[in-house]
């Protein structure tokens, strides 16, 4: 791929001060609607794809799923825009799955009063343009919230919506079929949105909100077969987490963080002592975060929503790693 005249001359940039991670570029990519919230970020096929929910408000039951494209990350289309028949769609993510096709998954929120307050959704297209009709997957109100891959299998974390007592951890070899791994795979209170990372031993990583008091997130670690985890107390309140491991070993978590005001914060994770240290914060507050990562040639490409500049948009940040 070839960046931009204007990305190429920030690298150089960059590149003088490699001691520290540094902001290259921050862009307002989507502003349509007056709720634009909840983002993911893959690259597939040689592009640049960035789903995130529109609706009228943070909660509202008109919301929808944009699809956004890029070839060079600078210019943005809208490939498709997906809605619910059954209520209001939340928190897309999107995935690649091993056999190459664009995996779409969240939740829809079902009208109130009901038996059933959230289900599971997936869909997938083989263009990023036609998408299959919606399939239900997992668990009533068990919100599949992060599906990662590693190698032919999936693991995902989904939380309980019915008093957020619990998350779940299920694995998929196609997107499609969920098999329950651990039925509770943490059960103290208030548990929720989750990310997932692998270790080249197999190892998975499970960064863990959790809400209410204390409030603290959560670290988790297990080797295959995933059915034995431990976890440790990170000590600070996390919010909409994501978890990447660089090529060179390094892990990136970016959360919400709330003290001194919330705001998207990129985070080093020492694994070991089960500790976050902010090292960049976004241009980003009020309502904020729920980011997707993507490493490529060098860069770290996130996604993620603010509304700091007072409506709720979804940004583009480019961060030059050391």
């Amino acid at each position: 791929m070839r960046f931009p005249g204007w990305i190429v001359f920030l690298l150089l940039v960059g590149q003088a001060f490699a001691a520290e991670p540094r902001l290259l570029s921050v862009q307002r990519i989507g502003d349509a609607a007056p709720h634009n919230a909840f983002t993911d970020l893959v690259r597939w096929r040689d592009r640049w794809w960035c789903v995130f929910r529109e609706g009228q408000g943070h909660v509202s039951p008109d919301g929808a799923i944009r699809v956004l494209t890029s070839a060079d990350g600078t210019e943005w289309t809208s490939a498709a825009r997906l809605t619910s028949p059954q209520g209001d769609l939340r928190d897309p993510h999107a995935t690649v799955t091993p056999d190459g096709r664009l995996m779409l998954y969240g939740a829809v929120a079902l009208p109130q009063p009901g038996p059933v307050k959230h289900r599971s959704l997936v869909w997938f297209s083989d263009t990023g343009t036609n998408w299959t009709a919606e399939q239900t997957v997992g668990d009533p109100d068990v919100w599949l919230w992060r599906v990662t891959w590693n190698g032919p299998t999936a693991l995902g974390v989904g939380y309980d919506t019915g008093g957020e007592r619990f998350v779940r951890l299920y694995s998929t070899r196609d997107g499609k079929a969920f098999e329950t791994l651990a039925p509770t795979l943490y059960a103290e209170p208030n548990p929720n949105e989750s990310g997932l990372a692998f270790l080249p031993d197999g190892t998975c990583l499970c960064l863990l909100r959790r809400d209410g008091q204390p409030g603290t997130g959560k670290l988790g670690r297990a080797r295959p077969p995933y059915r034995d985890w431990t976890w440790q107390d990170l000590g600070v309140r996390i919010g909409g987490p994501q978890l990447l491991r660089l090529p060179d070993g390094r892990l990136v978590a970016a959360v919400r963080l709330y003290d001194g005001g919330a705001r998207t914060a990129l985070c080093w994770l020492d694994a070991e002592a089960g500790k976050l240290t902010e090292f960049l914060k976004l241009p980003s507050g009020g309502d904020c975060s729920y980011p997707g990562l993507v490493w490529h040639e060098g860069v770290l490409w996130v996604s993620y929503y603010s509304s700091h500049e007072g409506r709720t948009m979804v940004y583009l940040a480019l961060v030059q790693m050391p």
